[in-house]
């Protein structure tokens, strides 16, 4: 060895040894046991939802593994089990207030149920919803509740034994229970109400009737005209795609093209483009042009003047979406499929008023 590599080798030896860290033992299901005096089997039924447990040794287990910083393992307990605690929410938009509450309401009820939900924004893309639903097969989950924007996803999942339930909208007939708003209704009551104040010439934006959402809600708007003796101007339904600058342009042309009185907008997103171009035009509402909205979200209530709506419940409806599913997975129900339709609200405010003379 050269006389510099003794030296670095004499330097090596001299630097002091790091003694080892030691590791980290987690604290374990026996170790609860003998903080709270009862057996290991005890603190297994206490700390889950499934097994008999008193209130009183339950919140003796529960205390005890606070104290000694105990947590819950959920994939060795699902691997163990071969089933999961896990439920699975697949959402269209998050940035979408309908969607951020609708899931406020799913996870609000999984909670007191004490499961997890394991959310997932597939950006209204079918290949996204697919390979979510792939992941989610693989965790094992025993339910998923969907937004659905192919009838595929909830047809795989259900073939592959996951209980599902399609929120706020019907694809097909096969595919799982179904909560939603009853569309039909509240779009019904919406254009009675403008009806009654005078208004004949309505304009309809609206972005889709492919599916049961957009093709309720055009059904209540055509069933209130047909019920109240009013004639509908086909050329006032004005068809756009789910974005606000869209949704502008269309009521653009809408304006433009057509002599209307009120206009009623199908969702939340389509109204924000409509009040975009209705004041840039300096309209007044409601003196010129009365302006209406399905699907009331908290902005609607603080612009000037505050937007008449449809409330969908929606933070309910989530959690309509979650009892159903738990019940299915428990066992609680026949094996026929259920459709349940959560009653909208009309809410009056003060954009919509008597038709101009």
């Amino acid at each position: 060895m050269s006389p510099r590599g003794q030296q670095a080798a004499r330097a090596v030896q001299q630097q002091p040894v790091q003694p080892a860290q030691p590791s980290v033992r987690r604290p374990t299901v026996q170790d609860v046991a003998r903080e709270a005096g009862v057996s290991p089997s005890t603190v297994s039924r206490a700390l889950h939802t499934r097994g008999y447990a008193s209130p009183a040794v339950r919140a003796r287990v529960r205390a005890a593994a606070e104290r000694i910083g105990y947590v819950l393992d959920h994939n060795a307990r699902n691997l163990r089990s071969r089933t999961s605690t896990s439920i699975g929410v697949l959402i269209s938009d998050l940035r979408n207030p309908f969607y951020a509450d609708l899931a406020a309401g799913i996870e609000e009820e999984l909670r007191a149920a004490e499961y997890q939900m394991v959310l997932v924004n597939d950006n209204g893309d079918p290949a996204e919803e697919m390979r979510a639903a792939e992941t989610l097969l693989a965790m094992r989950v025993p339910g998923v509740i969907v937004t659905p924007v192919t009838a595929k996803c909830p047809r795989v999942l259900q073939e592959n034994g996951v209980h599902v339930v399609c929120a706020d909208r019907e694809l097909g007939r096969g595919n799982g229970d179904v909560v939603m708003s009853d569309n039909k209704a509240g779009a019904r009551e919406l254009t009675d109400h403008l009806l009654a104040l005078g208004h004949t010439r309505i304009g309809l934006l609206i972005d889709e009737t492919k599916w049961s959402t957009g093709a309720g809600r055009l059904a209540g708007f055509r069933a209130a005209h047909l019920d109240n003796f009013v004639d509908l101007d086909e050329d006032l339904i004005a068809y756009t795609s789910f974005d606000a600058d869209a949704a502008r342009e269309t009521t653009r042309k809408l304006l433009n093209d057509h002599d209307v009185t009120a206009i009623i907008s199908a969702n939340n997103v389509l109204a924000q483009g409509a009040l975009a171009e209705i004041k840039d035009r300096r309209l007044k509402i409601p003196r010129q042009l009365s302006v209406a909205a399905y699907d009331d979200v908290p902005w609607m209530s603080l612009v000037q003047p505050a937007l008449t709506t449809v409330d969908q419940h929606t933070v309910e409806l989530g959690r309509s979406c979650a009892r159903l599913l738990l019940a299915r997975i428990r066992g609680e129900l026949p094996t026929k499929r259920r459709i349940v339709r959560v009653p909208p609200r009309l809410i009056v405010r003060g954009s919509t008023g008597p038709a101009p003379r």
